[in-house]
């Protein structure tokens, strides 16, 4: 078919089809689907899940200020990291030292956590295909660790005690470990720590919530 048997097909004019098909022009949809129908297909349109969505809340935003607050000048950190493979996404927050770095994701509200898990592991394995991972790595290979900042609400603290054991495999260091290594002290490896929001205002805990140390201790295969 001529380009502008297609165009007459189609009810577009030459100039601007020919302008799609050499990638001058982005088709709307209404276009694509009368390019379709003139070669005789139907267009599709999909959205694939793939590791969360970027969607944040005002939450969410000041926890992330109350860590960027807590490591300036001890860590080099970067919102919003954009990961390409295997796992595609973002990471809230990756903070990086020397042979470290941290995939950090933030929640006010914890609900499906199999799959916050799974998301963090896939996109802490992918952050080797991040822009900053050759400034990184040129050291050797970092060291790939994981921080969840969770929000203490009643809730929240009722879900992490009934996924104790999955938390503390995927997450096992102490939480006040992590917490005084984000202000210059020794990194424990991946953990969870704790905060407190007051008039919009992101605060750290000092200690672990209430009745979540006896859950932790629980969780340790010495105790068994």
């Amino acid at each position: 078919m001529s380009l502008r048997a297609l165009a007459r097909e189609a009810q577009l004019h030459p100039s601007s089809l020919a302008a799609i098909e050499h990638g001058l022009s982005e088709p709307t949809l209404a276009t694509a689907a009368a390019i379709g129908a003139a070669l005789g297909a139907d267009p599709s349109f999909r959205l694939y899940p793939v590791t969360g969505p970027r969607i944040r809340d005002h939450l969410q935003a000041s926890m992330v200020e109350a860590v960027l607050r807590e490591v300036a000048g001890s860590w080099d950190s970067l919102t919003e990291v954009a990961v390409r493979r295997p796992a595609r996404g973002f990471i809230d927050l990756v903070l990086v030292r020397p042979i470290l770095v941290v995939a950090t994701e933030f929640h006010s509200e914890l609900r499906r956590i199999e799959q916050l898990v799974r998301w963090s592991s896939d996109k802490a394995s992918s952050l080797a295909s991040a822009e900053g991972w050759p400034e990184w790595s040129r050291h050797g290979d970092p060291i790939v660790d994981r921080l969840l900042v969770i929000r203490s609400t009643r809730h929240n603290r009722d879900v992490v005690r009934a996924y104790t054991r999955l938390l503390a495999s995927t997450y096992p260091a102490d939480s006040i470990a992590a917490r005084r290594a984000l202000a210059g002290g020794a990194w424990p490896g991946s953990a969870i720590v704790w905060m407190h929001i007051d008039g919009g205002r992101a605060r750290f805990l000092e200690r672990l919530p209430p009745g979540l140390r006896a859950a932790s201790s629980r969780a340790r295969p010495d105790d068994e």
